[in-house]
């Protein structure tokens, strides 16, 4: 009987000795000095840069059309213009239309016929952020050619299919019609 209460007395002391001690954290292996972003940034800003001194080589050349640069970073003019139509689509309206891609080149990456007609909830359904801003910018019957560079197209990562990576292009946008996406009361 001794001998277990001798041993139960080690336990305790082993035990409390165990408890007692102060746990640190394990520290990280290696420290991350932040020269991955800031070469990140410094590589994008030069892509950026690239891109868009090539778009603007393309609008010096093309004297037959007034290009519009959009505060979100793309430029534009119109094909067709609406003299009697006001209205734009707005944020959940259903916007119906038809476009094709070229590259920069004006090389014909997907046809209007290969994209079918789109039909499109304004801000609330994923398509390229150029297109979601540039519709926006249409009225009904309305023909935009949009040069837009690869962060507004799509970007690094390309469609994974005929759109490669960091590739800007050329999207041609006809707005069919729009209709208002609430529903209206009985």
């Amino acid at each position: 009987m001794k001998r277990i209460h001798i041993y139960g007395v080690m336990f305790s002391g082993i035990l409390f000795a165990c408890c007692t001690q102060k746990q640190e954290a394990r520290r990280p292996i290696s420290h991350s000095s932040g020269t991955f972003i800031k070469e990140s940034i410094e590589r994008n800003k030069k892509l950026i840069n690239n891109e868009e001194t090539i778009i603007s080589d393309i609008i010096k050349k093309d004297t037959a059309n007034d290009y519009i640069a959009s505060p979100k970073g793309y430029w534009y003019y119109y094909d067709v213009k609406s003299a009697t139509e006001t209205l734009t689509p707005k944020k959940g309206d259903i916007a119906n239309f038809d476009y094709e891609v070229t590259d920069l080149k004006g090389n014909l990456i997907y046809s209007s016929e290969d994209l079918k007609t789109q039909n499109y909830v304004v801000d609330k359904q994923h398509i390229m952020m150029g297109l979601r801003d540039g519709i926006k910018l249409m009225k009904k019957g309305e023909k935009i050619t949009f040069l837009f560079p690869s962060h507004m197209a799509y970007g690094y990562h390309g469609d994974n299919e005929k759109i490669g990576t960091n590739q800007p292009i050329i999207c041609t946008v006809t707005l069919n019609n729009f209709k208002s996406g609430t529903p209206k009361p009985e």
